[in-house]
C-alpha cells in the first residue's frame, strides 16, 4: 500500500484539533467552502441528482444544480503548526438532515453559509442550531447573481441576535473562506471568556 501523500500528512508538531461544521440549506456552497480552504484533498460525497429527488427537493435558485451532498464533506486546514481544523459539511436537503446529529457530536462550532435568494431556507438550520446548543456565526455567500443586501438587513431579515457575527464571503476563494473560519474561531475565543470579560 502507498500510504498518504506526504502532503496529506499531519504534522508531528499538531497537538489541538477542533471539529467544525459547515452547514446551511441546499446550494449554498458547503462543499465548495470545505473543498476551497481544504489543504488535503477533501472528501466528498456528492451524486448525480436524479427524478427520485423531483418534487421532493426544492431547487427554486439552483435549478441548474445536477450534484448533491448524500452524506458529508471532509477536510482538513491547519491554522497554524499546532492548531488543525477538521471540517464536516452536511448534506442540503432535509430528508437527509437526520445525518446531522452525528455530525454535529463533537462539534465545537458551526458555520452557517446563506444564500440571499433563498433566505428562507436559512430559517430551519439556524432553529436546528439553536435547539442543539450549537455556537454559530453566519456567512452570506456572494453568488454573482444574488442580490446584494446590507449585511444589517440581511440579520434582520434572519432575526440573529446581535452577538451573532455575521459576515459577507465569496466561499470559491481560500481566503475569503479561511476568513470565515476565523471569524468563528473568533467568536468561539470570545464566548470562551468570562462575562466580566467580555
Amino acid at each position: 500500500m502507498a500510504g498518504p501523500r506526504p502532503q496529506d500528512v499531519l504534522p508531528d508538531s499538531a497537538s489541538v484539533a477542533v471539529k467544525i461544521v459547515v452547514v446551511g440549506g441546499f446550494g449554498v456552497g458547503k462543499t465548495t467552502l470545505v473543498g476551497a480552504v481544504s489543504e488535503i484533498s477533501p472528501l466528498t460525497t456528492e451524486e448525480t441528482m436524479t427524478q427520485a429527488g423531483a418534487g421532493v427537493d426544492d431547487l427554486f435558485g439552483v435549478e441548474e444544480k445536477d450534484a448533491t451532498t448524500v452524506a458529508m464533506d471532509f477536510g482538513r486546514i491547519s491554522l497554524n503548526e499546532r492548531l488543525v481544523l477538521y471540517l464536516f459539511g452536511t448534506p442540503g436537503q432535509q430528508r437527509f438532515w437526520f445525518l446531522w446529529n452525528g455530525l454535529f457530536d463533537g462539534a465545537l462550532g458551526a458555520v452557517v453559509l446563506v444564500d440571499t435568494r433563498r433566505l428562507e431556507a436559512s430559517f430551519d438550520v439556524l432553529g436546528r442550531l439553536e435547539e442543539a446548543g450549537v455556537p454559530f456565526i453566519v456567512a452570506v455567500n456572494q453568488f454573482p447573481e444574488s442580490p446584494v443586501h446590507p449585511l444589517d438587513e440581511i440579520r434582520a431579515a434572519l432575526d440573529l441576535a446581535p452577538d451573532i457575527p455575521l459576515v459577507g464571503a465569496d466561499v470559491r476563494r481560500r481566503d475569503s473562506g479561511k476568513d470565515v473560519l476565523l471569524a468563528l474561531l473568533r467568536h468561539l475565543h470570545d464566548l470562551a471568556q468570562p462575562l466580566e470579560a467580555r
